[in-house]
């Protein structure tokens, strides 16, 4: 199992309980959760034209094994992509939701985040993703909204993909070619730079604030 995998959340109500575990975490310390993730979007029907049956398969046997809940989630909403990230990238992991890579800027924090998954579950959407498109990444302490600015095709032992960039930023990875017999030779990378981060702070007697940061357009143009 390469690291470069993971798998997308569709309507099920298993799945759902992890996902509302996280939502209702949220609200414990804000006071509008739904700032980071909207309710109605729990029940919104996710595409599974492009997933493989195999995956599919993967995906429903990993429910009963795995129930913690995940460090954040992941939105695209132009692929209707809603999918939990879990730490670790081992194959348990990854059948369940994305994987958070080891080594790489914890959701939640500044660096570059790294997130795999499957080229044959929820990231195949990403064949069709195009440069300025938006990816939401949620923690139960902040939204961080990102900007794609970089897409490559790389070889499996070019890890610098993963490594800090100039801005704070989230960087997807999947096996490439989308559609490939076997083990894919090489890996899909979406590069997306931070815009707006979302911060819920929880204050004193249970009072709540929320401040957004903009990055200067300056920042925003480099």
């Amino acid at each position: 199992m390469t690291l470069f995998v993971g798998a997308m959340i569709y309507r099920d109500i298993n799945l759902q309980v992890g996902l509302r575990a996280f939502d209702k975490s949220q609200s414990v310390i804000m006071q509008r959760p739904e700032q980071l993730l909207d309710d109605d979007a729990q029940d919104e029907k996710i595409d599974l034209r492009l997933w493989s049956a195999q995956r599919i398969q993967a995906y429903r046997e990993s429910l009963a094994l795995m129930k913690n809940m995940p460090l954040a989630v992941l939105r695209l909403d132009r692929f209707k992509i809603r999918v939990p990230v879990f730490e670790g990238t081992d194959e348990l992991t990854l059948n369940r939701g994305a994987g958070w890579i080891a080594g790489t800027a914890r959701p939640g924090k500044t660096g570059n985040i790294g997130i795999a998954g499957h080229r044959d579950g929820s990231f195949r959407a990403l064949k069709d993703i195009a440069i300025g498109d938006t990816i939401e990444l949620s923690t139960t302490g902040a939204k961080g909204i990102y900007a794609v600015d970089q897409i490559e095709i790389v070889y499996p032992d070019n890890v610098g993909v993963l490594l800090p960039r100039r801005l704070p930023s989230i960087t997807l990875t999947t096996c490439y070619p989308f559609y490939f017999n076997g083990d894919a030779p090489q890996r899909f990378i979406v590069h997306a730079a931070l815009r707006q981060q979302i911060v819920m702070e929880q204050l004193h007697h249970g009072s709540e604030s929320v401040r957004a940061i903009q990055l200067s357009n300056k920042e925003n143009k480099q």
